[in-house]
């Protein structure tokens, strides 16, 4: 039979022990709500994660996916890109073409008018003195001079010849002689007169050459 002492001792355990055993309750159920919060958010973190991956896979095959009227928009854009492209080349080809015939009919017009131009320079060179001193000679040298002028407004002009160094692609030799005060090679007199157009010759200068 356990005296008053040992049966107070006995109640002090007993109160410890339960005291214990509660302590372990409360701590076990705290973890156990602690491990549920956890999983909920790891669920949740899940759950975005797949939506996510399935509305990116949504927009992939959204992309993928044919668009009948975006085709035919960009078939159509194409072609007329194309078409303006042609239109470019076939305009600028037809301006090549067009200022290529103007120059050649300007240069035919031209060569028709050179002998008229010859027969103006025979005709004054061949005025006396007498002759230079009335109306008449004056009237045609104004003549002359404006028709000169206008031929050199579009682009004609003279090539120079004596005195210069004989070039083939600007002078046509007709004959050779003997002069002391000029070197071989050089234009001793102009027979004809010559001309270019825009740089082009349309008449080469016939010219006598010094041997």
């Amino acid at each position: 039979m356990l005296n008053k002492d040992e049966m107070d001792q006995k109640i002090l355990d007993q109160d410890f022990m339960e005291e214990v055993v509660e302590e372990d309750t409360v701590s076990e159920d705290t973890k156990n709500i602690d491990g549920c919060e956890h999983q909920e958010e790891q669920d949740q973190e899940e759950a975005e994660l797949k939506a996510s991956k399935k509305a990116h896979k949504a927009d992939k095959k959204k992309d993928k996916k044919h668009d009948p009227m975006k085709e035919k928009v960009e078939e159509l854009e194409d072609k007329v890109r194309r078409q303006m492209a042609e239109f470019d080349n076939f305009r600028k080809r037809t301006e090549k073409e067009k200022s290529a015939m103007f120059e050649v009919g300007a240069k035919s017009v031209i060569e028709k008018m050179l002998p008229v131009i010859d027969n103006f320079e025979r005709g004054l060179s061949m005025a006396v003195e007498a002759d230079k001193a009335t109306p008449f000679y004056d009237g045609m040298n104004m003549i002359y001079k404006q028709l000169m002028q206008e031929f050199e407004n579009i682009g004609v002009k003279p090539i120079e010849a004596n005195g210069q160094l004989f070039d083939l692609n600007l002078h046509n030799a007709v004959m050779q002689v003997e002069n002391e005060e000029l070197e071989s090679g050089m234009v001793a007199a102009e027979l004809q007169k010559g001309y270019t157009y825009r740089d082009s010759v349309v008449r080469h200068s016939m010219v006598s050459v010094v041997s």
